[in-house]
């Protein structure tokens, strides 16, 4: 669990873990190397599928072909660091694309396929261009709901400038000049660079193009580019904090290793059973299914007003737990502490899944008062990492994100949360 700001914890069974474009024949200075010349598709190889490329008017040209898998061409080098600069051109009414970084083809387990961080070009109403997909593994590392201002940037039938930097475990992208989005994974060192042709499965979809040029790279005399303070980071690495991070004041409020800033929700030091830290990871230990036994809930010492929370967890097969915030403890309850949650469930197994009203008990809402509207896409297996996040603004405004994905927005104290609260287990 990383990037924390404030944050209660409710213990069940289970698991928690708190340019401008420049011509492709032009000479490039400062260590920058074309990938491209301009008229043929040497030191570039098809891989995984078959739609076609070509070079046309000193761009490559994708073109979607019927009955095939998504297609690739990539480098015949592989790059570790490197700043990489292209312009890309979607057709309106044509499928997405992609450029792969640091990517690889045809491992034992991914026969025939690509996979690797993607910079995703998106022409549909969604427009998560720019955000990055993790092609053929993880899918979704940062899709555009984390940087709804970078939506509109990306031009349907117009040249876009696109840049992305990797250098060591940090990956950021730009559309047109503009910050889209920062991801920090320490997964895949090095590897190609990809140009997708994205498959197809009907006939009208047949024929559409994507043109790529001006393809450049540079690998040496590499400096980190500044980016936004707003632009929020997706930090893959365990309990830490980068140097960005740091600047703009994120905070860690789990190390991996201590219990220090936390206590229990019924007493002023840590509990003595019922919590785990090992491997870097907090955890609730097994209690049979009772509300907060076995150790009960922990807090923190720390209070919160406005904060941006984010959070990695897992849950084992039928678990139950929650991330509550603003927890007051005034209520002294018996069971768990009273406060806002985001839920922590397994939606199949667990029977709380199916209590409450509308699903307002599912994985990601605001428990008993609100469902979250997930796309099952975006849920990760039962033993997988998921990241939640909660923002609660300074005009009380507050947001749910599951995976990358806003699932439910409130107002604390408008006629909506009052309402909700009246037809809830919390009503007076």
């Amino acid at each position: 669990m990383k990037k924390i700001t404030s944050l209660a914890a409710c213990a069940a069974l289970g698991a928690l873990t708190l340019l401008q474009p420049r011509p492709a024949t032009a000479k490039t200075t400062d260590a920058w190397q074309n990938l491209f010349d301009g008229k043929t598709l040497t030191g570039w190889k098809r891989v995984a599928g078959t739609a076609e490329y070509k070079v046309e008017n000193g761009a490559i040209v994708g073109t979607t072909v019927l009955g095939t898998n998504n297609t690739f061409l990539v480098t015949e080098k592989e790059y570790g660091d490197f700043q990489l600069e292209l312009d890309v051109m979607l057709e309106k009414g044509g499928s997405n694309s992609g450029v792969q970084t640091r990517s690889h083809f045809g491992t034992p387990g991914f026969e025939n396929k690509v996979y690797g961080r993607q910079v995703d070009l998106d022409p549909s109403d969604r427009s998560w261009s720019g955000g990055v997909y993790d092609e053929a593994r993880r899918l979704w590392l940062y899709p555009l709901d984390l940087n709804p201002k970078a939506k509109p940037l990306f031009k349907l039938g117009q040249y876009n400038h696109l840049k992305v930097e990797c250098i060591g475990n940090e990956m950021k992208t730009w559309l047109n000049g503009t910050p889209v989005a920062y991801v920090v994974d320490p997964m895949d060192a090095q590897g190609f660079i990809g140009l997708q042709v994205h498959a197809i499965s009907t006939k009208e979809e047949e024929g559409h193009k994507v043109y790529f040029k001006n393809i450049r790279i540079k690998t040496t005399d590499l400096k980190p580019s500044a980016f936004s303070a707003d632009v929020y980071v997706v930090n893959l690495t365990p309990n830490a904090l980068t140097a960005h991070e740091k600047q703009y004041k994120w905070k860690l409020l789990f190390d991996g290793e201590s219990t220090a800033g936390w206590r229990s929700a019924k007493g002023t030091a840590f509990p003595t059973a019922g919590w785990q830290v090992a491997d870097g990871m907090l955890s609730v230990l097994p209690s049979e299914g009772k509300e907060s036994a076995n150790g009960g809930d922990i807090v923190t010492k720390d209070k919160y007003k406005a904060f941006d929370l984010s959070f990695e967890f897992k849950l084992s097969a039928g678990a139950n737990s929650g991330v509550k915030y603003f927890v007051t403890l005034a209520e002294k309850s018996e069971g768990s502490a009273i406060g806002l949650e985001y839920q922590i469930l397994d939606d199949e197994l667990h029977p709380d899944a199916k209590l409450g009203r509308d699903g307002n008990r599912t994985l990601a809402s605001l428990y008993d008062l609100k469902k979250a509207g997930k796309d099952p896409r975006f849920v990760h297996k039962i033993g997988e990492w998921n990241i939640g996040r909660v923002i609660v603004y300074p005009d009380n405004r507050v947001e749910h994100y599951l995976n990358g994905t806003k699932v439910l927005e409130y107002i604390r104290g408008s006629q909506e949360f009052k309402d909700l609260v009246a037809l809830s287990k919390y009503k007076i």
